[in-house]
């Protein structure tokens, strides 16, 4: 890998984050309502000053002040971001969003990774089996779920989920990411509470995302299924279960690189309806409530975030896609 091409990806996913960053600092700021007044009057009432007083103590408190021109709140913004400071939650002013980050991205994570990898591993096992076997009765249990699946959103899973075995059997807990009676750290009772906990996420996602890794798989195996070399193996009299193992999903795997960083990326932000349902406290679960607080500072922040997760799962997934095709020639 030439320095050349690493420079370029580098400096083109630089642009795209302050892009990024740009536009989610206009857009929250165009929103209508002065979300400091109600404050500033609280501030007043509290330590019996005028309102004037009290906005600006407000304003100074979080770093933002509507009246002033944009570009110098946006560079004020920007120098924030360098010293590593995101600003401080409006609806909860102890705390700062880098604290609320190092909170919830952690059991963001570790719901996404596992659901992520549970569903491709499934995707693409049952996609390269619809590819080989284009008929018969496995085949057709595979589309029915494709089909059921793809039509049905995923907070309406979560929904039914939560119905079944929280309230009606009660297997799993209702909210919380581990409980209250074990001790938080590297121990066996602290992690099959926090595994216990997220068994319902996780299988939410695995079962509304698996569809989508099966009908990729498929289009990638039956495109893959026409090359040369899987002919040769055929000719060869090789059984379908050696042909799909070391000829074809290798080479249909490949397109799939760059879809998962980005499912990656997405699904750290697409957790809020899915979160939100099971009360885990993760970056969904303080993206609905930031939003529906109208706490500016924190959605602001926990955007950010997610557009920087994605940005980097793009980017190491087309530093990587190189090394697993030597097919594709670097500029």
């Amino acid at each position: 890998m030439s320095i050349k091409y690493l420079a370029k990806r580098l400096g083109n996913a630089l642009l795209t984050l302050i892009a990024v960053t740009f536009v989610i600092f206009c857009v929250l700021r165009m929103m209508p309502g002065d979300i400091l007044e109600p404050k500033a009057r609280e501030e007043a009432g509290r330590m019996g000053i005028t309102y004037e007083e009290a906005y600006d103590i407000v304003a100074s408190r979080y770093n933002y002040n509507p009246h002033e021109p944009i570009l110098q709140q946006f560079t004020r913004y920007v120098k924030c971001l360098l010293r590593g400071e995101l600003g401080t939650s409006m609806t909860n002013p102890k705390n700062t969003v880098v604290s609320i980050l190092s909170v919830a991205l952690p059991w963001t994570i570790f719901v996404v990774s596992i659901s992520l990898v549970l569903s491709f591993v499934i995707g693409v096992q049952l996609g390269a089996v619809m590819a080989i076997k284009k008929k018969g009765f496995i085949n057709n249990i595979i589309t029915f779920y494709v089909t059921i699946v793809s039509t049905v959103p995923n907070y309406i899973v979560a929904i039914l989920l939560s119905i079944v075995f929280v309230y009606q059997l009660g297997w799993f807990p209702k909210s919380g990411v581990y409980s209250i009676d074990v001790t938080p750290g590297f121990n066996l009772p602290f992690l099959l509470s926090a595994l216990h906990h997220a068994v319902l996420p996780i299988f939410t996602y695995v079962i509304t995302s698996t569809g989508g890794w099966i009908l990729n798989m498929k289009g990638s195996s039956i495109h893959t299924l026409g090359s040369d070399y899987v002919f040769a193996a055929r000719a060869r009299g090789l059984p379908d279960s050696i042909i799909m193992r070391r000829y074809m999903k290798r080479n249909a795997m490949i397109p799939l690189v760059t879809t998962l960083a980005m499912c990656f990326g997405g699904m750290i932000g697409g957790a809020t309806l899915i979160e939100g349902q099971f009360q885990y406290l993760g970056m969904g679960s303080y993206l609905a409530k930031a939003q529906g607080e109208r706490d500016y500072i924190l959605y602001q922040g926990l955007l950010l975030c997610v557009s920087f997760s994605v940005i980097v799962a793009n980017l190491i997934a087309d530093l990587l896609y190189s090394k697993l095709d030597p097919r594709i020639r670097l500029e």
